[in-house]
């Protein structure tokens, strides 16, 4: 099944990216929560 991602989503999604940026005081870290957001969401997918 294809799951289509709506614009709002998509914003949501920059917009959280943009927050993170923000709160991170050089680029190493900012990496780093990303890919632990994105570790996060890989364990979520796997049990649903």
């Amino acid at each position: 099944m294809v799951e289509v991602m709506t614009d709002k989503q998509f914003k949501t999604i920059l917009e959280m990216v943009d927050m993170i940026l923000d709160g991170c005081k050089d680029l190493e870290e900012a990496k780093k929560k990303v890919q632990k957001l994105i570790e996060n969401q890989s364990g979520k997918e796997k049990t649903e």
